[in-house]
């Protein structure tokens, strides 16, 4: 674990932070000595939660509620986390949907919502941290490994994340100066209730097999991942996509 005093009055926010990978994300970060702006749409109850365990292990944290595909809404949990604890350092776009439906059956709406959280949300947080990030900062953004396997249904969610993949190699570039990093993680299949709504075992169990390790990820395994790329040592990582899958793709 990083020493909380490499990271002191450094501030994450972590989008999509009440449950899941993103959860487990926030308890990593604060653990490491991060405060932690947790945000979430609509799960008020869920982020409180995870706010109560980081505080219980001695860390501080704020929930906070916004919609990330609202223009508004980056500004305003910049502005709570700069009255709270003095400004970001570290950005975590994981806030994302995920609806697995063939071309031909995926109407216009599924499609907008999809464009709406996966691309224009990631967008709306890279703009404000473009602008407010303070300098030697992180920006950790979400893709995944699906882009290799490229497998049916995930079409326009893969799609999106191609975009996201795209966008971190380029603002990477725009931040030159700043002392500022831009990389995304991909996981693969995760052990998340998202990933494991709607599925037969026997489904799990063949894409847990698709890497070699032979097991699904964690939220943990993920937030390592993201953990590695915010604290000191992932300093001299920038631009890149950490594909964290097991070696699946």
């Amino acid at each position: 674990m990083t020493n909380p005093q490499t990271q002191q009055q450094k501030t994450a926010l972590v989008t999509g932070a009440s449950r899941g990978i993103g959860a487990a994300v926030a308890e990593r970060l604060a653990r490491d000595g991060f405060s932690v702006l947790v945000n979430y749409a609509g799960r008020h109850d869920a982020a409180e939660a995870v706010v109560r365990r980081i505080e219980a292990a001695g860390g501080r944290a704020l929930s906070v509620q916004a919609d990330v595909a609202d223009p508004a809404a980056f500004p305003r949990m910049f502005d709570a986390a700069e009255q709270a604890f003095g400004g970001v350092d570290v950005l975590v776009n994981n806030a994302g949907i995920a609806k697995m439906v063939r071309f031909v059956d995926f109407d216009d709406a599924l499609f907008d919502q999809h464009v709406a959280v996966n691309l224009k949300g990631t967008f709306n947080g890279l703009r404000e941290a473009a602008r407010r990030l303070r300098d030697g900062g992180r920006v950790i953004n979400f893709s995944t490994s699906v882009l290799g396997l490229k497998l049916e249904t995930y079409g326009v969610y893969a799609a999106t994340k191609a975009a996201v993949e795209t966008m971190t190699a380029i603002l990477s570039k725009e931040l030159r100066g700043r002392n500022i990093t831009v990389n995304c993680v991909a996981p693969g299949p995760t052990a998340t209730e998202l990933f494991m709504n709607g599925k037969s075992p026997e489904l799990v169990d063949h894409m847990a097999k698709l890497n070699p390790l032979e097991r699904l990820g964690t939220p943990e395994d993920i937030a390592a991942s993201v953990a590695f790329l915010a604290g000191p040592e992932g300093g001299w990582i920038n631009g890149q996509v950490l594909r964290a899958n097991g070696g699946m793709v």
